[in-house]
């Protein structure tokens, strides 16, 4: 990862009532229990206008052993591994709840700029500067697969839902789909005409959504490579990263203007900007949390002693993981102290 237009930022938001992750959870009717007196609640930082409760995120563990930038932080889906990548060349994979490192993958031979758990938590794919991605067995550290076809450094990576496919995107301004398994690309988009710095599969795997230093957002069709909509945020918001919403009804988008934005990509309209961070030199990457939110602040974590480069959110739990830059060096995990 030898390119410095690559960091992380974090918003914990989502549309207040549209993309919720839980947006298909059956309303299961709470059983009718004897009634007792309520223990008395514990004090709490007021509401916010929307009337969720503030978060009250801590510290938990600090985690070092990355010898150069992290460029991402991505928790397994079952939420029991965070990985880490940097431009050491290495993946570190870490426990969230002890802070403990549990394995290293070795195998790249330049620096690294994305990394994408599989759907069981099984396997790890990782988008490197030698131009290629790796598959990884997280168990036994061994790679399973080398997908080799990008002509520059390979930026970003995503598995679909499924993860029978793979979605990266390359300095060359190309986009590659993966089979997986077999480790094959099936088809490639001559999709920008600059750095990839973003792509990822609507929930159905049928769309894939890109974002380039071009300056645009592009909605493609999975299966014949077809651009069907471009979206622009105009010259002085060079969007850096894009992701569709749980539900796959938007897509959140950041841009060098400091700005993070939900659209409605049907209808191209932006509807919600999330503004507080100051952003006008990297590709940050935002996240959805398990509780969604508002356009509000509610909180500000401050501990990183240089730019924090990567951020993700724990799937099922109120907990973020975050990792900063070369002086800084390390991953932390903070933690929700009112639960999950």
């Amino acid at each position: 990862m030898s390119h410095p237009d690559r960091a992380g930022d974090e918003t914990s938001t989502d549309d207040d009532a549209a993309s919720q992750t839980t947006e298909d959870d059956p309303q299961v009717p709470e059983r009718t229990e004897p009634q007792t007196a309520p223990p008395p609640p514990p004090p709490s930082a007021p509401p916010t206008a929307s009337g969720r409760e503030r978060p009250h995120y801590e510290l938990r563990h600090t985690m070092r052993g990355h010898t150069s930038s992290i460029s991402a932080v991505k928790f397994s889906p079952d939420g029991t591994l965070l990985a880490s990548c940097s431009n050491d060349r290495v993946v570190k994979i870490w426990s969230p709840f002890t802070g403990e490192l549990i394995r290293n993958l070795t195998g790249h031979s330049k620096g690294l700029s994305d990394i994408a758990w599989s759907s069981d938590s099984v396997y790890l794919a990782s988008a490197s500067d030698d131009t290629t991605i790796r598959i990884w067995d997280v168990d036994t550290g061994i790679t399973t697969r080398t997908l080799k076809g990008h002509q520059d450094y390979v930026f970003c990576v995503n598995y679909n839902m499924t993860s029978t496919l793979l979605v990266s995107g390359g300095c060359d301004g190309d986009i590659r789909i993966w089979n997986a398994a077999k480790g094959k690309c099936t088809k490639t988009i001559h999709a920008h005409l600059d750095y990839v710095t973003a792509v990822h599969f609507n929930r159905d795997a049928s769309l894939i959504v890109s974002c380039s230093l071009d300056g645009l957002i592009r909605i493609w069709n999975t299966t014949s490579g077809q651009c069907l909509k471009t979206l622009a945020e105009g010259a002085d918001a060079i969007c850096q990263h894009v992701q569709f919403s749980p539900n796959s009804k938007y897509i959140l988008s950041t841009a060098h203007d400091s700005a993070i934005r939900l659209w409605d990509y049907q209808t191209s309209r932006c509807l919600k900007t999330y503004q507080g961070h100051i952003n006008q030199k990297y590709c940050i990457a935002a996240c959805f949390s398990v509780t969604g939110g508002n356009r509000e602040i509610v909180q500000v974590l401050e501990g990183h002693t240089d730019v924090v480069v990567a951020v993700a959110t724990h799937p099922q739990q109120n907990m973020i993981a975050s990792a900063s830059m070369e002086s800084d060096l390390s991953v932390r995990i903070w933690a929700d102290r009112g639960g999950q």
